[in-house]
């Protein structure tokens, strides 16, 4: 019956006007309680479904949220579920609020400047959740200067003064690693950073920097290997800082921790036995390794669903950018 029933019918069965029945649907102000139950009766009833494209028309809004990922597809599907599981958020979110999300993936050979103008054109999305994107990539100056409504899943390092960002506390999730090796008494502590290119590992150097000096460790810059969120950075970046007998290390990801666990391994070695380390995110990853994994956790799940919450907040005008919104992170395990 919904395929043919329309907002006039459902104003002729229930004794109101057109204009009440559409304020109802698109759940605005102004409208008396007991009429609103009578028409959701009717709705209920004769299982009235709205027009969506009709529906956007009007409100000019299409209920749908882009999610881009600017790096590349084959970093998504590869073996870290940190992309999995911010989108599950996202989508789990985006379902509670009857939203649709499109899902806008670079490709590896795809120039950056291309990628940003096929998000320009798009114009199905009410707004953009914008993850893990460099600080120097041309679409952050075109959403800046051209989209209305988008959240970054990281710090900005520019443009911060008008972009709305929802993150961890990558400074405290540092130094709390650091300080968790500190505390079990060792000294020669290296660090393998994420990609410097991306707040994320900037501000993770950042906590190991801080932890180090509040303990009165002297900074090494031997004991710094610069990486990537990947197991091949975790990997190659161990195997140089091997030579430098670091006591424990600390890794900006879990993905990246694995691969320092196949290095140390590798050389004839034991964790946490001769190398202590402790990763970042609490990804399912940390229990593949053997040992497990001690971790920080960033609630990745969360994150993404207080980015869409703050996104529609943004889009509906409850909110004004910029908003900036930090979550705390804590140890996971602590078994290695």
């Amino acid at each position: 019956m919904s395929d043919h029933m329309s907002i006039k019918d459902i104003a002729r069965v229930a004794g109101v006007s057109r204009s009440t029945v559409s304020r109802v649907v698109n759940n605005e102000a102004h409208v008396n309680k007991h009429t609103r139950a009578r028409v959701l009766e009717v709705i209920e009833r004769l299982n009235y479904t709205p027009n969506q494209a009709a529906r956007a028309l009007v409100t000019q809004r299409s209920q749908v949220v882009g999610v881009v990922l600017p790096g590349t597809a084959n970093v998504f599907f590869a073996d870290n579920s940190y992309f999995p599981m911010l989108l599950q958020g996202i989508v789990e979110a985006g379902n509670n609020h009857e939203q649709s999300m499109l899902l806008c993936l670079g490709n590896v050979d795809e120039p950056r400047e291309h990628f940003s103008q096929r998000i320009l054109r798009n114009r199905m999305c009410d707004g953009f959740i914008i993850a893990s994107i460099e600080n120097d990539d041309p679409l952050i100056d075109h959403l800046v200067q051209s989209v209305p409504y988008f959240v970054m899943m990281e710090r900005p390092q520019r443009y911060e003064d008008r972009i709305s960002h929802v993150t961890v506390d990558n400074v405290q999730g540092g130094q709390l690693a650091t300080q968790h090796l500190i505390s079990l008494g060792y000294q020669r502590i290296a660090h393998i950073t994420g990609h410097l290119n991306i707040a994320d590992g900037q501000d993770r150097l950042t906590g190991y920097l801080k932890a180090l000096e509040l303990a009165g460790i002297p900074y090494n810059a031997d004991l710094v290997s610069y990486g990537r969120f990947s197991f091949l950075a975790g990997y190659e970046g161990m195997k140089a800082l091997l030579s430098q007998h670091p006591d424990a290390v600390f890794v900006s990801s879990d993905t990246a921790a694995r691969g320092a666990i196949q290095a140390i391994q590798d050389a004839g070695l034991r964790v946490p036995e001769d190398i202590g380390i402790v990763g970042f995110d609490d990804l399912d990853v940390a229990t593949k390794t053997t040992p497990h994994l001690t971790t920080i956790r960033q609630p990745v799940q969360q994150k993404g669903a207080v980015a869409v919450q703050l996104l529609l907040d943004l889009v509906g005008g409850h909110k004004h950018s910029p908003q900036h919104m930090v979550i705390r992170c804590s140890i996971a395990k602590t078994s290695s």
